[in-house]
């Protein structure tokens, strides 16, 4: 059995007066100047985690701010367009007036909107979008407004609408240029009583909600062709926002590449560490006639088809390649055909070998 310590030196850890640990010393022969030089030592020490709790503190706060000013963190870039679609992102979310979006198709209208839910004071109620494009006539009146028991043909069962639903937060009306002129009309008397009716019901049922739209048509063109009503047109273009699109964004195009190849690579268990310099200038002359959706799944499909930690140029769409070729951008890959062909069989056996699987193709081609 070892003998017992015969001293004992002790020394607090204290950080703004409240003690929070303590330095323990044990052995033989301590002298006052070894009690002194602990007590300095836990007084560095307290210091230094008190800095530490203090810088801690500071990136959590910064990280709270900075979400605040951007409140969406998948708005990935820093050109002039988006910080201003940004602020009016901030202004709009504090109002609760009816806000329309409008943007070319893969702009990032559903984004918007939900940015605009998360900043605003309905954040913690519910964000209900509804696509009225996907949906036929009929299907897309009973998902807005609900239906009672025996409404019609399979309505066994009294159904809330997603209006409902909502109560309390934000609809978020997708293609609303793709809505019929007849759900226009109901629409049109929701957003003036604040009260829906369900199909085959008689009870208005109050709502408390706000709406937020979005379109990738001329509303004032539909408006005058017939297809959409003015009195609904006016009521939704409160204030109006614009997504811009990719090609008027050009500094934007590598950071969402690279933020996308991250993505898609942790998805498929790949590490990627970057986009070739071959690849860049492809990627910035390509018009992206289908704007931010189009870039994903150009990368997507670059991260699962392609093999090494970088994305190649081999692995982009031919489309990009050919269309940012003849656009100026000069091939320097020798043999780029027969190459492309190798990698589309080895692709082709690799899906065939994982079934589909596209990790389990991605660790077979790696």
């Amino acid at each position: 059995m070892e003998d017992a310590p015969q001293s004992v030196v002790l020394a607090p850890l204290v950080i703004r007066r409240q003690p929070c640990g303590v330095i323990y010393l044990e052995g033989s022969a301590f002298r006052e100047t070894h009690l002194q030089l602990l007590v300095a030592i836990s007084q560095l020490a307290s210091m230094a985690m008190e800095n530490a709790f203090q810088l801690g503190w500071l990136e959590t706060e910064n990280e709270r701010l900075e979400a605040e000013l951007h409140p969406d963190h998948h708005m990935i870039g820093d050109s002039a367009p988006l910080r201003e679609l940004q602020r009016n992102i901030a202004r709009a979310a504090q109002t609760n007036s009816t806000v329309l979006i409008l943007g070319e198709t893969g702009t990032g209208k559903e984004l918007t909107a939900r940015a605009i839910h998360q900043s605003g004071f309905r954040a913690s109620n519910p964000f209900v979008a509804i696509n009225c494009a996907a949906l036929s006539e009929t299907l897309l009146e009973s998902e807005l407004f609900g239906h009672e028991k025996g409404a019609f043909t399979g309505a066994v069962v009294q159904k809330k609408g997603r209006l409902e639903f909502a109560n309390g937060g934000t609809v978020f009306l997708d293609e609303i240029g793709e809505m019929p002129l007849q759900l226009q009309v109901k629409l049109l008397r929701v957003l003036q009583e604040r009260q829906v009716e369900r199909v085959g019901g008689t009870q208005p049922v109050k709502l408390d909600i706000r709406l937020i739209a979005a379109t990738n048509r001329n509303l004032e063109e539909e408006v005058k062709a017939g297809r959409f009503r003015q009195d609904l047109y006016y009521r939704l273009n409160v204030v109006t926002l614009k997504t811009p699109a990719l090609r008027n964004r050009p500094s934007d195009i590598l950071p969402l590449a690279m933020h996308f190849a991250a993505k898609f690579g942790e998805q498929c268990g790949r590490r990627i560490s970057g986009i070739s310099p071959e690849v860049q200038p492809y990627l910035l002359r390509y018009e992206w006639p289908g704007n931010i959706r189009e870039l994903e799944n150009a990368i997507e499909r670059a991260v699962v088809l392609g093999s090494g930690d970088m994305i190649q140029l081999e692995d982009l769409p031919e489309t990009i390649r050919e269309v940012a070729s003849a656009a100026g951008v000069s091939r320097t890959m020798p043999l780029q055909g027969a190459i492309d062909e190798a990698k589309r069989q080895a692709i082709a056996r690799a899906f065939e070998q994982a079934r589909g699987d596209h990790a389990a193709a991605a660790k077979l081609l790696a």
